[in-house]
């Protein structure tokens, strides 16, 4: 029997590991909208760009590297937009999900008005402080909606 209720997808991969450990892709458009995964500040070969350091108990001491962590996720998210022919003008809505709220605030309006290019960027945005995150080295995570021209 067939199933008439399927939409078509497209997916975009980066090629890091837990891509596959986990099973899921970094955006999924449907339509005009896209859907950005949490992304993360992470190189090619999916290593954590400026990890944060860890006490006895692998919990972050110093969040120092949030701005540097900041920049990189949201030069992931500008490949996962790109390949979906957005950009971050397309964003309608980001998610910032971040173990410290006053480091990530003490930087964000910075890293935040390169990524959009403007100061005050045309998008919803949240910002949640959280107590982990997948990696205990990664100190933020971002996820994004996009939506292109009908």
């Amino acid at each position: 029997m067939s199933n008439n209720n399927t939409i078509s997808k497209e997916a975009f991969y980066h090629g890091v590991p837990w891509e596959d450990a986990y099973g899921y892709p970094q955006g999924i458009k449907v339509g005009n909208s896209i859907f950005v995964s949490g992304q993360l500040s992470h190189d090619a070969a999916g290593q954590i760009v400026g990890p944060a350091e860890l006490d006895q108990d692998g919990k972050p001491t110093d969040f120092s590297m949030m701005k540097l962590q900041m920049e990189t996720t949201y030069a992931n998210a500008k490949k996962v937009l790109e390949s979906f022919g957005a950009t971050f003008d397309n964003v309608v809505e980001e998610t910032l999900f971040v173990l410290d709220v006053d480091a990530a605030f003490a930087v964000a309006k910075g890293v935040r008005s390169e990524a959009y290019g403007t100061d005050k960027p045309m998008c919803a945005s949240n910002i949640i402080g959280v107590s982990r995150l997948a990696f205990p080295t990664q100190l933020i995570e971002i996820a994004f909606r996009a939506q292109l021209e009908a």
